[in-house]
């Protein structure tokens, strides 16, 4: 049995000079990167500096050139993403991966749906699932509602349900890509407040934004990419929008 991150004092995540190349390309270069438990990581960085890369190597899109991922301090070499989700890893991607004319409870558990059965016969537990899926709404303080359809729903409360499916398995870490990207001021609040929560309840976050209000609102640290390798990592009390936005740009080299 793995030791806990949280009772080892070790981060939850850790990158090691990892690398990645698509032949001449070169994505990815000797970043380093540590995320503990009830941290919120920005990740910030124009088109192309590497940030999609980096989460598709922690959620086990592309195996890493060079380097070493850790996980609570164990070494993974990750093939596929369901290896990465094993290990606690999930992401919430900017498209959300939902299917509209489904339910907010048939979402959550889509692809790990209850089922009952009796002899031979199996069929999926709804009310089972509703029911869960009520308690996980109710934990993040959102107004979803289990059998409301996707379709009809706000950007936030879509945002609720990608991050409710989440919690069905003992995620360590969530990597949220873009989530208040083409949402109202309103439906922003709401999405900040979900992070706030996974961060009250332990949960290591990595938010991807090109919005600095939100990142400078939720997150503890920032990390700059430009160009495939970091630029800077910073407490955000000991940085501005400002000095991020030149780091971004390359107005400011390093930090």
């Amino acid at each position: 049995m793995r030791a806990d991150a949280e009772e080892t004092g070790l981060p939850i995540l850790e990158l090691q000079s990892v690398s990645k190349h698509f032949g001449a390309i070169h994505a990815l270069n000797e970043v380093d990167l540590t995320l503990e438990s009830g941290e919120v990581l920005g990740l910030m960085g124009d088109n192309g500096a590497g940030k999609s890369t980096l989460v598709k190597v922690i959620a086990g899109n592309f195996p890493p050139t060079h380097g070493e991922v850790r996980i609570g301090g164990e070494p993974v070499h990750f093939h596929k993403p369901v290896e990465a989700r094993q290990k606690g890893v999930e992401v919430v991607y900017q498209d959300l991966a939902l299917c509209n004319n489904l339910s907010a409870s048939a979402n959550v558990f889509l692809g790990r749906e209850i089922k009952r059965r009796a002899g031979p016969l199996r069929w999926l537990d709804h009310k089972a699932m509703a029911k869960r899926a009520g308690e996980l709404f109710s934990e993040l303080k959102s107004e979803t509602r289990p059998r409301d359809l996707v379709r009809q729903m706000s950007g936030g409360q879509r945002q609720a349900v990608a991050i409710a499916r989440t919690r069905l398995s003992q995620a360590r870490m969530v990597l949220m890509d873009e989530p208040t990207a083409a949402i109202s001021v309103r439906q922003v609040a709401e999405v900040l407040d979900l992070i706030r929560r996974l961060k009250d309840s332990g949960m290591a976050i990595m938010l991807i934004s090109h919005r600095m209000p939100d990142v400078f609102a939720v997150c503890d640290r920032v990390v700059v990419m430009r160009r495939g390798r970091k630029v800077a990592d910073k407490a955000i009390h000991a940085t501005s929008p400002e000095e991020v936005t030149g780091l971004i740009t390359g107005a400011i080299h390093a930090a």
